[in-house]
C-alpha cells in the first residue's frame, strides 16, 4: 500500500483575511517529486437544520457575492477562535431566525469539508425540532448581514432540493438527512 501524504517543506501566508487565511505550500509528493498546494484555511463553521413545531423548515434567503445570486439555506455561521460548536449553533440560530434552543436539544447530524480540494473549512450541521412561537425574538444579524427569514413545509423543501432551487452543499446534505429520517 502506498503512503499517499504530501509533505509540506515550505508554507507561506499569502493573504490574512477576518474570516479566511490564503497559504501557498510547496510539498513533497508520495513518489518524491515536487509540487504547489495552494489553500483556504478557515476556522470552521456551524449549521442548523431547524423544524419548528408546526412542521416548517426554516431557510434562510441571502445574496452570496461568491455565486452572484441570492441563496436559500439552512442558518449558519462562522466559529470564533476556540468557540465551541455547539455554543455556536445556539448563538447562530438565534442570530439568524429569532429562536432560541438550548444545547441539550442539538442533535449533531454530520461533520463535512466544504471544498476538500482546497480548504481546511468543516462544518458541523446540526438538527432541532424542539422550536416554538413562544421562542422567537428579534434577529441579531452581523452589521454586514442581510437575510430574509422564511418557513416551508417538508414537502415544499423537498421540493425546492429536487428542482436544483437549493445549490448549497450544507442544506443539501441536511434535507436529504431529513428526508431519509422521516422516510
Amino acid at each position: 500500500m502506498v503512503n499517499l501524504e504530501e509533505k509540506t517543506i515550505k508554507q507561506e501566508v499569502v493573504y490574512k483575511g477576518k474570516i479566511l487565511n490564503v497559504e501557498l505550500h510547496d510539498v513533497v509528493l508520495p513518489d518524491g517529486t515536487f509540487s504547489k498546494r495552494e489553500l483556504l484555511k478557515h476556522n470552521g463553521a456551524v449549521a442548523i437544520l431547524a423544524v419548528t413545531d408546526n412542521n416548517e423548515i426554516l431557510l434562510v434567503e441571502q445574496y452570496r457575492k461568491a455565486v452572484e445570486m441570492t441563496t436559500l439555506e439552512i442558518p449558519a455561521g462562522k466559529l470564533d477562535v476556540n468557540e465551541d460548536p455547539l455554543e455556536c449553533a445556539v448563538r447562530e440560530l438565534k442570530e439568524e431566525t429569532g429562536y432560541t434552543v438550548n444545547n441539550d436539544s442539538l442533535e449533531k447530524i454530520c461533520e463535512t469539508h466544504v471544498a476538500i480540494g482546497y480548504s481546511s473549512e468543516l462544518i458541523t450541521i446540526y438538527f432541532v425540532d424542539k422550536l416554538s412561537k413562544e421562542q422567537l425574538g428579534d434577529l441579531a444579524l452581523d452589521e454586514d448581514e442581510f437575510l430574509n427569514l422564511k418557513k416551508y413545509s417538508l414537502d415544499e423543501a423537498m421540493k425546492l432540493l429536487d428542482n436544483n432551487s437549493i445549490t448549497d452543499s450544507k442544506t443539501i446534505i441536511a434535507l436529504q438527512w431529513l428526508k431519509n429520517r422521516k422516510g
